[in-house]
């Protein structure tokens, strides 16, 4: 290993962007990683199901449906044909809605290059098997190094070139960490940095996905809380015993507690539980204000991908003993039709805990879960 001899510090390893980067789905997300893709001097290609937007990117260097007023990279390219897009591709990125994974990463099958990685950027876990984004595309595209994205980044913000930060995970095997230079986790990394974005890496997957997973939950609490006319110490609350619903599960399933205090974990909760931007946060506020479900959003469908994972995320938790109250909460009010008020008292009034795990101490809260906390704006 070459060392600064100033410093004593190990010098910078020089790692190999790819050449020919795909991006798999032209949503905001998709649209705002393959333009900074793009911007960082890689060829892109972008897929996407509507012509409109393939077009619009061609023909305008615009995508207006998803991000207006948005100019993008004249040296984008897309296409709605899902081979050309994958047939001269070095990596992708599959930046679909979490619903849809299983479904596109199948129907790439047949074209995707033997051997390529692939990124995942949707976050959530699957309802009918429990799996990971990235334990989907496994099991439909085996033989590829399989990897996560996931941080602090709203896909307008990210377009526009405001400074942003995320997480990038692969598995590390042993020669990645004999020549980590060389390994798909790097290379995707100098692949996508510019001078306005940049990735840290890191070797656990499970606690990148974890996070931004649980994290659209816990933004639908803090909306719900604020939407009743609840302030800044509820939702701090929401977000730091959140954090710690995220750090359980991910260690459950063999992630590190430390994954979560990183940008996938805190960074993404935090951005995510403190503006309507999200649409998890702003179903909460919605909701919380009284609104029934049917009439959020103007009554225009809306994905919300907080709303399955708070029944995808608890039901793994229960599966593997994790207690997750906050999750429960969510899913209670989403799925089971319970009151928002009554249901949220019912959280404030659970035992009293020790903070550090190390006490493992429980004490009865003296007051009754029966009665709705106090709020005017609040609604049942």
């Amino acid at each position: 290993m070459r060392m600064d001899g100033v410093t004593g510090h190990p010098l910078p390893r020089a790692a190999q962007p790819f050449d020919n980067v795909t991006v798999i789905g032209a949503g905001a997300y998709g649209t705002a990683l393959a333009h900074v893709a793009a911007q960082g001097g890689m060829k892109v290609m972008l897929w996407s199901r509507r012509s409109s937007v393939a077009d619009d990117v061609n023909h305008n260097a615009m995508n207006a449906h998803y991000l207006p007023d948005i100019p993008l990279a004249e040296t984008l390219h897309a296409t709605t044909d899902i081979q050309h897009a994958l047939r001269r591709a070095d990596a992708v990125l599959l930046v679909v809605p979490s619903k849809s994974v299983r479904e596109v990463a199948r129907a790439m099958r047949d074209f995707v290059p033997k051997g390529i990685p692939i990124t995942v950027c949707a976050k959530g876990i699957e309802a009918e098997t429990g799996f990971l984004m990235s334990q989907i595309v496994e099991s439909e595209l085996p033989g590829h190094p399989i990897g996560a994205l996931s941080g602090p980044t709203f896909a307008r913000e990210l377009a526009a070139g405001h400074p942003s930060a995320a997480t990038l995970a692969f598995t590390f095997d042993q020669a990645d960490r004999l020549n980590p230079e060389k390994s798909a986790a790097a290379r995707m990394a100098v692949s996508m940095a510019t001078p306005a974005f940049r990735t840290y890496l890191s070797d656990d997957l499970v606690g990148v996905e974890i996070g931004g997973a649980v994290k659209n939950v816990i933004a639908i609490a803090c909306g719900m809380m604020g939407g009743a006319g609840f302030a800044e110490n509820t939702r701090a609350a929401l977000i730091t015993r959140g954090l710690d619903e995220m750090k359980a599960l991910a260690e459950a399933l063999g992630g590190r507690r430390e994954t979560v205090t990183g940008l996938s974990g805190i960074g993404d909760l935090t951005l995510t539980c403190s503006s309507t931007t999200s649409r998890n946060m702003s179903l909460g506020v919605q909701l919380g204000s009284g609104l029934s479900r049917d009439a959020c959003f103007d009554g225009k469908p809306t994905v919300v991908e907080g709303e399955a994972n708070a029944k995808s995320v608890t039901d793994l938790a229960r599966k593997l003993s994790v207690p997750m109250p906050i999750c429960e909460t969510v899913r209670s009010i989403l799925h089971d039709g319970a009151p928002i008020a009554e249901t949220f008292a019912r959280f404030w009034s659970e035992p009293i805990e020790a903070e550090p795990r190390a006490m493992s101490l429980t004490f009865e809260h003296p007051t009754s879960p029966a009665a709705p906390i106090a709020c005017k704006e609040i609604a049942s």
